[in-house]
């Protein structure tokens, strides 16, 4: 062998090496990126995981926080639903002491605390549903209890007669008013 191929032979070897160093440096790169790759992607799964999570307990916050002032506002609703007929008969016995004109003290001392009833009542969220005769009948608003020839053609499906007044407890209607209603 002549030195040249001896020379030869020796710089092959050495260039091997150093391929092979190179690609083990390379796929020692390539590992190191996709591992922080990896942990990149497991940190952007974690943080999607606590952003929904915490978008969940904040909706959670309000949806309860909102239940329990509406529950404080009709907490009340069954109190108010008792008192209701208190509030009818007072409404009859106004009616009829009126009838009577001798029991002007009498109605005057009913009227008193038939105020004072009604004004603690709407102090506490109870407001009355206004209904008038003439009104048109609506199936979602009124509740019908009969109908009557109407007295003329103009009162065809409208209300003639109030029977109970409605009331509402803030928003809610805790009673529709009940009417009579022309044929």
């Amino acid at each position: 062998m002549s030195k040249k191929d001896k020379n030869k032979k020796a710089d092959e070897p050495q260039v091997e090496d150093a391929a092979t160093a190179t690609a083990e440096a390379i796929k020692e790169e390539k590992e190191k990126v996709s591992v922080e790759e990896q942990l990149q992607d497991q940190l952007a799964t974690e943080k999607d995981k606590f952003m929904r999570l915490f978008a969940e307990f904040e909706n959670y916050k309000k949806r309860t926080n909102k239940e329990r002032i509406e529950l404080f506002k009709t907490a009340s609703e069954s109190v108010m639903l008792s008192m209701l007929p208190i509030l009818d008969d007072f409404e009859r016995a106004l009616l009829h002491i009126e009838e009577d004109k001798e029991a002007e003290e009498l109605r005057k001392g009913v009227l008193l605390i038939y105020n004072k009833l009604l004004t603690t009542l709407e102090q506490k969220g109870l407001s009355k549903i206004e209904v008038n005769k003439g009104d048109v009948f609506n199936a979602d608003d009124h509740e019908a209890v009969t109908q009557i020839p109407a007295p003329s053609d103009d009162l065809k499906g409208k209300i003639i007669d109030v029977v109970e007044r409605g009331y509402k407890l803030g928003d809610k209607v805790i009673r529709f008013p009940k009417v009579v209603i022309g044929q």
